[in-house]
């Protein structure tokens, strides 16, 4: 036996079948036969298969609480078809970013129209971060894997100036209450907008040390539009929970229903007369 596992221990997929197959035999398999040879096939079968969901509910409520386990996708920053990279102020409008258009026509300094825009999203409530925040750095990054995939800009050839956030709370709340969010299973969308300002091109001279890079005081900055995905981290452990529980409690209930039957039948046996 263990010859032919080391013979077919190439193939990944192959080995993960004889391994269920084995451990299922080996542990489920091995009480299910101790259970059968003591109180019969079919109830043996019940209790066996009661305890495996119960075990299971456990294990799914162990990994649904810390996150761990099975685990489905971690939350990301994803593009908005169509609309990720917006390399002028006045597409801002006309992408659904924001919900007014901007003055832009009296302006001709891109560093005012900087300030526009950066008032207008103010304005409409969206959430500046702040450097410090984790979440900043977090979508600068994905954003300069953006610029990178559209050949917006050159690696390195930009400054992440400002971050912008709006949506993301959590529904249904209980009286309105932050405190009382434990029923909250839902969100509304999650929209980031990184600005990024163009540095000014560096010229290196042999022999000496570049020169800090600065932000082009005559480049408009240009947009990164993502969509925050919360991701499914605790949806698989949430499914085994839910779905294992269901099954022990049916089958809990068809061991009691099962009792009370035996009950009933001995005591009705006992009230029969003898001889």
């Amino acid at each position: 036996m263990s010859a032919a596992l080391l013979a077919i221990n190439w193939e990944p997929e192959l080995r993960g079948v004889l391994t269920v197959i084995l451990g299922t035999v080996a542990f489920m398999g091995s009480v299910y036969m101790i259970l059968g040879t003591n109180i019969g096939a079919r109830l043996g079968f019940l209790v066996a298969l009661c305890g495996l969901a119960g075990w299971m509910a456990l294990m799914g409520g162990i990994w649904w609480i810390y996150g761990i386990g099975l685990k489905g996708a971690d939350p990301a920053w994803v593009q908005v078809p169509g609309r990720t990279v917006i390399q002028d102020a006045d597409d801002l409008y006309q992408a659904g970013v924001l919900e007014n258009r901007l003055q832009l026509s009296d302006v001709a300094v891109p560093a005012d129209i900087n300030d526009v825009v950066y008032d207008g999203f103010v304005s409409e409530e969206w959430r500046v971060l702040g450097e410090s925040e984790p979440a900043f750095g977090q979508a600068a990054a994905s954003a300069t894997v953006f610029l990178e995939e559209e050949d917006a800009l050159e690696p390195g050839s930009f400054k992440v100036t400002n971050v912008f956030e709006i949506g993301g709370e959590a529904y249904p709340k209980i009286f309105g209450q932050d405190a009382l969010d434990q029923i909250a299973f839902f969100h509304k969308p999650y929209y980031t907008v990184v600005e990024v300002s163009p540095y000014i091109p560096l010229r290196t001279e042999p022999g000496r040390a570049p020169s800090a890079p600065e932000v082009d005081p005559t480049q408009e900055a240009q947009y990164v539009y993502m969509l925050r995905d919360l991701g499914s981290r605790r949806e698989p452990a949430a499914l085994i929970t839910i779905g294992s529980t269901i099954v022990f409690l049916a089958l809990a209930w068809m061991l009691h229903r099962r009792d009370r039957f035996v009950a009933e039948n001995l005591a009705r046996k006992a009230e029969l007369p003898v001889g």
